[in-house]
Formats: C-alpha cells, sequence, structure tokens
C-alpha cells in the first residue's frame, strides 16, 4: 500500500508580499493561475498503487487545503489530514504520520513524503522514479531523492552517493553535507556524485519507526505518547493532533534525527524536473524572458528595462530604465528588490511581525472557511468590506462589543439571524445590525452570496467577536 503524505506548512516568508503566513506559499497561484498545492496533490494522484492522500498541515489551513483538493485536484482517492497546533519541523510531522499510518494501516504501508512547494513539470518522470523509489523501500531501505545539480547551488543540502544497489537504479549514501560555500559546492559537481537534497522520501512505516527507535528513541516516545492522546479524537476527515503532548517533541528536522545517523539510507537521483520555489528570483526564473530580460505577470509595461520581474496582481505597474529589479506589487503592499537581494525578503516579515503590522499574517482579501473577505476601506470609525459566501455556507453565529453593522447584498440571497428575527436578504436589499445583537449569515443558494458590510463603531478590530454557534469548530 502506498500513501502519498505531503507535508504543507511554513509561512514561505521569502514570498511576501504575497506568500502570507495566513496564506502562505503551497497556496500562491503560480502565472498559470494553478497553486503549488493543487499540482502536489495532482502528482500524489498520478503514483500507481496510491490508496489515499495524507496531508499534514497546521489546522488553521485545514479549509484552505480541502478547497484546493475539490478545486484544482478533483482527487478520486480519500484525502485524510493530519493537523498540527503549531509548527514542529519535519521530524515531528512525518513521525506522527507514520503512528497515523500504522495504526489504520499496520507497518508495511510505505509513505512518500512530499513537500506542497516544489514544482515538477514531468509528473511522468517523477512517477517512474517513485515507483524506483517504492521497490527500495519495500526491500528496507529509507529512500530520499536527489537532484543532480546544474549550478553550485549554495543554498540546499548535498548528499554524496555511495555504492550502486544491484537491481536498481539508486545508490546506498554515503554522506549529507550541509549547505556548502560555493568552493565546495564546484568540488562537488566536478566530482560528480553528489545532489541536492530534495526534502522527498520513501520508506515503510515499520522502518523508519525502527529508524527513531534507534538513534531519536526519546523522540519516539514522545511522539507515541502524543498519538495515544491524539487518536481518540480522530474522524473519518482528520486527526487534530493534541496541542499538550505536541509541545514536548522537538523542533528538528527528519534529516539530523535520523536520515544522516541511518546506515540504510539510499538515493534515487531524480530524473525530473525539480524547482524549490524559495524565492523571488527562482520563481522569476520560471517564466519566457523577453529579449532584454525582462519577465513579468499581470499588467505590466517595460520600457528600457533589462532583467526586472515585475509582478501585478491588480493594476498597471510601468517600469522605465530600470536594471536588475524584482517587483512585486499586491492591493495593500510593495516589494522593490535587487534580484540578488531576494533571499532577504524574509527580514522585512521578520519586522513587520515584531511591529505587530497585520501585513505578515493577512492580505486585504482573507480567506475563511466560509468564502472570503476583502477591506475595501478603513478609517476612523468606519470600515467597509466585500464578503463572499460559498454556496451552503454559514458563518458563525457572533456578537460584537463594539461595532454595528449594515449588510447589502450585491448578488444570491441571504439569510440573516438579526437577535430573534430571520429573513431573506435579496440582491439590492440590506439590513442593520446593531452593536449587541446576536447574528448570523448564511448562504442557502447554489450560487456565491456577495455583500457589502459597513461596520461602524469606535473599535474595528477582527478581535471584537464572540461566537456562540460555529459550524467550523472556532468557538471556545
Amino acid at each position: 500500500m502506498l500513501i502519498p503524505v505531503i507535508l504543507s506548512g511554513g509561512a514561505g516568508t521569502r514570498l511576501w508580499p504575497v506568500s502570507r503566513e495566513g496564506r502562505p506559499k503551497p497556496f500562491m497561484k503560480l502565472s498559470d493561475g494553478e497553486t503549488l498545492l493543487g499540482k502536489t496533490y495532482r502528482r500524489a494522484l498520478s503514483c500507481l498503487g496510491a490508496s489515499e492522500v495524507l496531508t499534514i498541515t497546521n489546522r488553521d489551513y485545514y479549509f484552505q487545503s480541502k478547497d484546493v483538493w475539490q478545486g484544482e485536484a478533483k482527487g478520486e482517492l480519500p484525502l485524510r489530514f493530519l493537523l498540527e497546533p503549531i509548527g514542529r519541523n519535519t521530524a515531528p510531522a512525518i513521525l506522527m504520520g507514520a503512528l497515523m499510518l500504522r495504526a489504520e494501516h499496520g507497518n508495511d504501508a510505505v509513505m512518500l513524503v512530499l513537500a506542497a512547494d516544489h514544482l515538477i513539470q514531468d509528473v511522468a518522470a517523477f512517477v517512474a522514479d517513485a515507483i524506483e523509489a517504492e521497490a527500495l523501500a519495500k526491500a528496507g531501505y529509507l529512500v530520499t531523492f536527489g537532484i543532480p545539480p546544474t549550478h553550485p547551488e549554495t543554498g540546499f543540502g548535498y548528499i554524496a552517493a555511495g555504492p550502486g544497489i544491484e537491481g536498481s537504479r539508486g545508490y546506498r549514501v554515503s554522506g549529507f553535507i550541509e549547505k556548502p560555500a560555493e568552493e565546495k559546492a564546484l568540488e562537488m559537481i566536478a566530482a560528480g556524485g553528489h545532489f541536492w537534497n530534495s526534502g522527498m522520501f520513501c520508506f515503510r512505516v515499520s522502518d523508519l519507526i525502527a529508524a527513531f527507535e534507534h538513534h531519536a528513541p526519546e523522540m519516539l516516545h514522545a511522539a507515541e505518547q502524543c498519538w495515544s492522546a491524539t487518536a481518540s479524537a480522530c474522524s473519518e476527515a482528520y486527526c487534530e493532533i493534541d496541542a499538550a503532548t505536541f509541545a514536548g517533541l522537538p523542533d528538528i528536522s527528519i534529516d539530523y534525527a535520523v536520515m544522516e545517523k541511518a546506515d540504510n539510507v539510499a538515493v534515487v537521483p531524480a530524473n525530473f524536473d525539480w524547482t524549490d520555489v524559495g524565492s523571488w528570483r527562482a520563481l522569476a526564473d520560471l517564466i519566457e524572458p523577453d529579449e532584454l530580460g525582462n519577465r513579468s505577470q499581470g499588467e505590466v509595461i517595460q520600457v528600457g528595462s533589462r532583467n526586472c520581474y515585475v509582478q501585478s496582481e491588480d493594476r498597471l505597474v510601468a517600469t522605465l530604465g530600470l536594471d536588475d529589479l524584482v517587483i512585486i506589487d499586491t492591493p495593500d503592499a510593495l516589494l522593490v528588490s535587487h534580484r540578488d537581494q531576494t533571499q532577504q525578503v524574509k527580514e522585512i516579515v521578520r519586522q513587520l511581525k515584531a511591529s505587530g503590522h497585520e501585513s505578515y499574517k493577512l492580505h486585504r482579501t482573507v480567506a475563511r472557511p466560509w468564502g472570503t473577505y476583502s477591506v475595501l476601506e478603513e478609517a476612523d470609525r468606519y470600515k467597509i468590506k466585500r464578503i463572499e459566501v460559498k454556496p451552503g455556507a454559514s458563518l458563525s453565529l457572533q456578537m460584537h462589543h463594539h461595532r454595528s453593522e449594515h449588510w447589502i447584498v450585491v448578488s444570491g440571497t441571504a439569510r440573516v439571524t438579526n437577535g430573534e428575527r430571520v429573513m431573506l436578504v435579496q440582491s439590492n436589499e440590506s439590513t442593520y445590525i446593531p452593536a449587541g445583537h446576536q447574528h448570523r449569515l448564511e448562504n442557502p443558494g447554489i450560487l456565491n452570496l456577495v455583500m457589502i458590510e459597513v461596520q461602524s463603531g469606535e473599535y474595528l478590530g477582527e478581535d471584537d467577536i464572540v461566537r456562540f454557534d460555529d459550524v467550523y469548530g472556532r468557538t471556545k
């Protein structure tokens, strides 16, 4: 039994302002309109013999991930979730996934661990390499995928291949090398037999757990306690990891925890293309340049500029006589960077977070389980939002202490609970919610409900909300 396990976490801070904590890199749309997570789901569905797909992600991304599965992937296999209360790196995530799969499918289940933020175009070649890795995993190896290096990259770890494995394209791994200096990277490329560490793996559940038992027994013991506290609360759709015991697991990568210590590690050299979309420069390289080396996405005009990448979401951006710049324009934030400094964007995010600026976390359009809201305008004592509610979806039954709300339906039909009244509000009609009233908004129709909300009051923060009932489990 082969089970693709997708790791979908991290804030993608080097791709700010498009990637943010509330909607990180896996949910970013590329130039073809698809997300990295959607492409990863379809890649997982292409694997021969896959029986289900397991996504390990933060609980805050559960509904967004389901939307991608149903919209972009249109997956026919069962989709399960293992939801983390906090990020604890790849070792705790993969180990908890192994314990879950052992409980449900037994020790012989084979995990194919994929990252949600990798881009692979040649799916057929990927599937062929996955078959090769699965065969090695069934032979008792802990398998990783090695990417043949194309240049002396200093931002990746490397894998040194040892002897070949009979009857396979794989090699035993003789060592892992940390992110090297450029001189060392050049030496490894010249010597051959070295690969970029892709962060993708394949192994039997029993072999991975045995590796933890031998090389990280305390971590395995803590994870087993965590699983015991988690298992009883699992539903058919997901398991939500127990927060108290999970916090005790170390923040460590799977490489540090076991892969670099085990003696049964193999590497399969990748025949597929691979891009770690880790910076704006890497993302720009996916787009064909014009004759002056410029690349763009959105409505962009470049005059007399060279080697620039410009991305705009909803307005025209024009450049004049610029060289080697990256310009990323979103409705509420603008990034201008030299193309050689894009790895440092995370420092901007660190400063925004330290100062409490909301743009490190949220976009102007914010995803919610029921749909989205967009802040159109905000000033002292008022805020105007555009709210879009999915068919059949419902906001929580809630109340605000400090603000009242006017709702104007633009399209669709709203079912509104306002105090003791329940009413239908049609297109071009409105209703008023006084501060202190319990209220709820629902979409009973089959089309999206679009409405404008005008808030007024002394305090308009998103934390002025008391939930009494919620179909998405957000009440305390």
